[in-house]
């Protein structure tokens, strides 16, 4: 059995050089590792590897075989393992699936079975998907997302079982299918700091290599073209992201789990659609000028004219302003009051406290500031957006930069 996973392994390797090169360049990078069951019921990676449970790839056809291998070296291209920051793993690892899945089948691939997928989601990085991520939620990644796990071991010291990062095997192939190592018996080691700043810079080289290969080859499609473009060049206008935000709270989703219709064993989606709700938070307490205010005020009127949205606004220094909130519906112009009033100082809290107040989640929260402030001990469900001017870091949520 085993040598026929190794030539399945390969085929599908080479089927991806040929056929996708740029994806089959990054698969060349990782070396193949068979696991035990025990640890890894499907596949996964840690960013120096990809490890395989036997019984599981002998289960999956040619092209899936080629999905799975394509889907673990994404999630080294993109340096998820070294761009979670803040986030809770588990969300995070479901967002870095969502973002990577529709770029597969986009690309014409066939999805293993239990990958995660909504369309809604394509063209979006896992930082824009996480804050769409619902709390507790019940979706599972399909694969083993092992550099994020935390241990009681030392990330240093690494383990046998675990290839390690080294800059020379970029010179060449880094290893056949299953590397010519027997089943690793334990996961590996979690990823130090020092590991994923190495790793990350190496992913980065291959992922231009790679781009750089595919391309004198004619075979970059469109929209792996445009994610290398924004990994290598990851700066983009606070605009073009606010709008992202937004239009994915608002998007139309289709939905297999109530079907319209039955035709044979044919299920054909229902169309959900509904108003979204969005809350926006304007600080008051002066670090944020009136003319700044008045531009991301008609940039929110902007992008709400393109989507059905019901826009709450909420003025708050250290506390909420007695005269809001405002409300907007979807037809209605979202303009910057006259009696709003602030000049405190800055608390994030009583935003949140009058959400729990409420008693429903909004679908996104946009809060402008300067992020220099009290905030909430507790994450909320709902998600957070902050647009930021200023270098201030947020313990949770999204955070953009103004520029």
């Amino acid at each position: 059995m085993a040598d026929e996973l190794e030539t399945k392994l390969s085929a599908a390797r080479t089927r991806l050089i040929l056929d996708r090169p740029f994806l089959g360049a990054l698969v060349l990078r990782m070396p193949m590792q068979a696991a035990d069951p025990k640890w890894c019921k499907t596949i996964g990676t840690d960013a120096r590897a990809f490890y395989y449970n036997p019984e599981y790839v002998a289960s999956l056809t040619l092209e899936q075989t080629q999905f799975a291998l394509a889907h673990e070296a994404l999630h080294c291209a993109l340096s998820h393992f070294a761009r979670r920051e803040h986030r809770v793993r588990e969300r995070w690892d479901i967002a870095c699936d969502l973002a990577i899945n529709p770029i597969l089948i986009k690309e014409g691939m066939t999805a293993v079975p239990g990958a995660l997928y909504n369309i809604g989601y394509e063209g979006m990085m896992a930082e824009e998907i996480y804050p769409l991520v619902k709390e507790n939620d019940e979706q599972q990644p399909h694969d083993e997302h092992l550099y994020g796990k935390e241990s009681q071991g030392s990330a240093e010291s690494g383990t046998a079982n675990a290839p390690q990062p080294n800059a020379a095997d970029d010179a060449g192939d880094s290893g056949g299918a299953g590397g010519g190592q027997g089943a690793a018996a334990a996961p590996p080691e979690p990823l130090s700091e020092a590991e994923k700043e190495q790793l990350s810079i190496q992913w980065r080289q291959r992922l231009a290599g790679a781009a750089q290969q595919a391309m004198q080859a004619g075979k970059l499609g469109g929209s792996l073209r445009r994610l290398v473009d924004h990994l290598l060049q990851p700066q983009l206008p606070w605009r073009m992201l606010l709008a992202r935000y937004m239009t994915a709270a608002s998007r139309d989703d289709y939905s297999y789990m109530r079907p319209s219709r039955r035709e044979g064993e044919a299920i054909f989606p229902s169309l959900r659609s509904s108003q979204a709700e969005i809350v926006v938070v304007l600080d008051t307490s002066g670090s944020i000028k009136l003319q700044e205010m008045r531009e991301f005020v008609t940039e929110v009127d902007a992008i709400k004219g393109q989507i059905r949205a019901r826009i709450t606004l909420q003025a708050c220094d250290a506390e909420l302003s007695t005269a809001g909130p405002w409300i907007y519906e979807p037809w209605e112009e979202f303009t910057l009051p006259t009696d709003m009033r602030g000049g405190g100082g800055t608390r994030f809290t009583p935003v949140f406290e009058w959400l729990d107040r409420q008693g429903e989640n909004p679908d996104l929260v946009v809060y402008f500031t300067d992020a220099e402030g009290e905030f909430p001990k507790q994450e909320p469900s709902t998600p957070v957006l902050w647009l930021v001017k200023g270098k201030a870091k947020v313990p949770w949520g999204q955070r953009i930069q103004l520029n």
